[in-house]
């Protein structure tokens, strides 16, 4: 069940192309969003980010993104390109008589992925940077976020309007960001996974993508019974296969009588080969062996937890 890290050296500055913005600005900006969100945005603060997750009724995730504040009245929201049109056609729909304006902002801000040394470099022209998980700072107009690390490589989130100049650094590729995404365990949505998770599935709760505490959201009482009563029957693995992985693929245990044991979550080409994946699967399929892409016959997979710790069901 032990999957080792490779030593990949992840260094540099990837432009971010696959993500967009939607920008959320007016005085009711952070009132809404809390309303929507499985994060609590009232209570942000300036110098903090958050990763939240949008739910259906039913309590499946239909987006995520990393949310913050550019002032009390204007929010910005990172998500996957390929959800953003169906998000913010949806949110539009709960507007009602709240003082919001929603509009896709992804023109107008250019978003960059920066690793190791690249991360250093930035840092260093910050005063008193805090490095935390979803911490965030401000420098020349840039937004700087501190994501999970891969592999234990420190990454961040460059957010700028278009026409700053790009983040110094030597050029990382998209395909070598995108597996350092699968590396660091938290899952992006995307549409082939559009409502296949509840929250707790790709493991949301335990890194700062649940608030327990706040008001209601839609879906809210599936994601709380979810955890509250002691139903938690999935979490996300990382997984390592030498065949073909992509988001939407299913899982298989043998001795499950062909039904998927899990599926793929999000999963990038591997630089030293093979493919590496997160997967949301039944907590006893992977504590028992022999899981398998596509089918009973398919590839094997490796299979590892997650690089932190995960939050007790209670």
């Amino acid at each position: 069940m032990i999957m080792r890290g490779m030593q990949i050296q992840l260094h540099g500055v990837a432009p971010l192309t696959h993500l967009g913005l939607i920008r959320a600005q007016g005085d009711d900006a952070a009132k809404f969003l809390h309303n929507q969100f499985t994060q609590d945005f009232v209570l942000l603060g300036q110098n903090q980010a958050r990763l939240a997750g949008f739910c259906s009724a039913k309590g499946r995730l239909q987006a995520s993104f990393i949310g913050f504040k550019r002032s009390e009245t204007d929010i910005l929201l990172v998500c996957s390109r390929d959800l953003l049109a169906t998000t913010l056609k949806r949110l539009s729909m709960f507007i009602l008589r709240s003082k919001v304006k929603l509009t896709d902002a992804s023109g107008d801000f250019a978003l960059y992925g920066l690793a190791g040394s690249a991360l250093q470099s930035a840092t260093s022209k910050i005063a008193g940077y805090a490095d935390q998980i979803w911490a965030r700072a401000d420098f020349d107009d840039v937004a700087l976020i501190n994501l999970y690390p891969a592999d234990g490589v420190a990454r961040a989130l460059w957010v700028a309007p278009v026409g700053h100049a790009a983040p110094a650094g030597e050029a990382m590729s998209a395909e070598l960001w995108a597996w350092s995404e699968v590396r660091s365990g938290i899952v992006t949505l995307t549409q082939p996974v559009f409502e296949a998770f509840v929250p707790q599935m790709v493991n949301y709760e335990s890194v700062g993508g649940v608030n327990f505490k706040k008001g209601c959201y839609p879906g809210q009482e599936v994601v709380a019974r979810s955890q509250f009563r002691g139903t938690l029957k999935r979490r996300a693995y990382l997984a390592h296969a030498d065949a073909p992985l992509q988001a939407g693929d299913e899982v298989f245990l043998p001795a499950d009588e062909g039904q998927p044991c899990g599926t793929v979550a999000q999963a990038a080409a591997a630089p030293a080969g093979g493919f590496d994946a997160i997967v949301s699967m039944q907590i006893s399929a992977f504590e028992a062996s022999g899981v398998r892409l596509g089918g009973l016959d398919g590839p094997l997979l490796t299979l590892a937890l997650p690089p932190y710790p995960l939050l007790a069901d209670v």
